[in-house]
């Protein structure tokens, strides 16, 4: 369906990696973001995760059928899952599986979820969410897609995705739904700022994509016939704060939990736990793959011949308590801190673990090294394939989580000047911008 033939509310909708949002276009014309209670207070962040249970029945479980599964997502998942003594199924990072063409979907309690199915009951329970607050029916949205998918190779996996994330929609009760990219949306939030018309460079690090966009924006671009051109082009690379997470567990974590650690077998000094489990770490969703009978087994002999056996103990806690969720957290803190601060310390205290660990703003710097590269190149290929020279933009809007971190920072300072930078509603832009599209499309 093209701009301009729907009807009802103009809605945008971010559905992120790990965060989600919903805003509407009120009839005055100022946009209204979506509200979610989490843990007793309102955000405007829906968390994109999906937590599957069995339902108890006279003391035992029941899972002969698919009917005694119940699921719970966004800020409702996390609570239940915190709450659970015996946890289910969290599943996180949905989106990052849309290119790939073998995971069509996965089994959970004896039953099969196709992976559209699983992304359309968070996208459900957020449009009933919305509907809920906003008084209004629903049916039709212009959401955002990233300029590459995590895992895309080329435009055709990207098209897949698109077309996957498309099903998801219509399964969750949509009519129709245009797809903008996600830089885009940025960039139409932070038009609605200005009084005058800018050459920008948008900036939007989500949790699995850092996304780009070139594009001219401002009143004069509104009112004239120059919004098809004004876009001058896109750019994207599958990473962006979770990977630079995963390299903070990696480099800062695992060792206090082992995975340096060495044991004694037939007279050799060899890893005490395999690395592959050390993986499994890095995204928090992972953690509860580890609970079984083969990796307790595992550390259990771990321990026994360890050097180290403290920290194998400290590593069968974290899994036996299913505690990634927390441990995660605990990362997200430490980042942040290093985005303000030289120094910070890790602290994690669940379950019995008490780790505190010092850390440094340069150290987390190396780690991501590589990642800041690709990030580098991405924009630098950008600017090369529009011809624009980097004095000619007049400013630079970055949205995202992973904007806040100095080194990305420092990638657009050293090209463009800090003074052309600007940044805001790190998590919320971009659904922001999507509401203003679908509101322009309409006239």
């Amino acid at each position: 369906m093209r701009f301009g033939e729907h009807k009802g509310p103009a809605i945008g909708i971010d559905f992120g990696t790990t965060n989600s949002s919903l805003a509407l276009v009120k009839e005055d014309g100022g946009v209204e973001l979506a509200s979610f209670s989490f843990l007793g207070a309102a955000t405007q962040s829906f968390r994109s995760v999906l937590y599957l249970e069995q339902v108890r029945r006279g003391g035992a479980k029941q899972i002969t059928s698919a009917k005694h599964i119940t699921s719970k997502t966004g800020p409702a998942a996390i609570e239940a899952y915190l709450d659970a003594e015996d946890k289910g199924r969290l599943v996180q990072s949905l989106k990052s599986y849309l290119p790939n063409r073998n995971l069509t979907g996965t089994e959970v309690f004896g039953r099969r979820y196709t992976l559209e199915e699983l992304v359309s009951r968070m996208l459900a329970d957020l449009r009933v969410a919305a509907e809920k607050q906003f008084g209004v029916e629903i049916r039709h949205a212009t959401a955002g897609r990233p300029v590459r998918f995590v895992g895309s190779e080329g435009e055709e996996d990207d098209a897949y995705a698109e077309s996957r994330l498309r099903d998801a929609f219509v399964q969750a009760g949509f009519e129709s739904v245009d797809f903008e990219m996600e830089p885009v949306g940025a960039a139409y939030a932070y038009e609605s700022t200005l009084n005058h018309d800018e050459l920008i460079l948008i900036g939007d690090f989500g949790g699995g994509t850092s996304d780009f966009s070139l594009l001219n924006v401002g009143p004069g671009v509104r009112r004239g016939s120059q919004r098809q051109q004004g876009l001058l082009g896109n750019g994207g690379v599958g990473l962006a704060g979770d990977a630079f997470d995963a390299r903070i567990v990696r480099k800062l974590v695992s060792p206090a939990l082992g995975s340096e650690s060495l044991a004694r077998s037939l007279g050799k000094t060899l890893p005490a736990v395999p690395a592959w489990i050390y993986t499994n770490l890095e995204r928090w969703h992972y953690l509860s793959f580890l609970r079984t009978r083969n990796v307790s087994e595992i550390l259990k002999s771990a321990r026994l011949r360890a050097l180290e056996p403290e920290k194998i103990e400290a590593l069968t806690t974290l899994i036996e308590e299913d505690l990634g969720y927390q441990l995660h957290q605990s990362v997200q803190r430490a980042k942040y801190q290093l985005s303000r601060e030289e120094t910070a310390e890790f602290r994690f205290r669940e379950g019995g673990l008490d780790l505190r660990i010092p850390v440094t703003r340069a150290e987390f710097e190396e780690w991501i090294a590589d990642e800041l590269a690709l990030i580098e190149e991405c924009v630098d290929a950008l600017l090369a394939d529009t011809g624009v020279k980097a004095e000619r933009v007049n400013r630079v809007f970055l949205t995202g989580g992973t904007s806040l971190v100095p080194a990305v920072r420092r990638i657009f300072a050293s090209r463009f000047g800090e003074e052309k930078i600007r940044t805001g509603n790190e998590f919320t832009s971009v659904a922001y911008g999507l509401a203003l599209r679908a509101a322009e499309s309409r006239q």
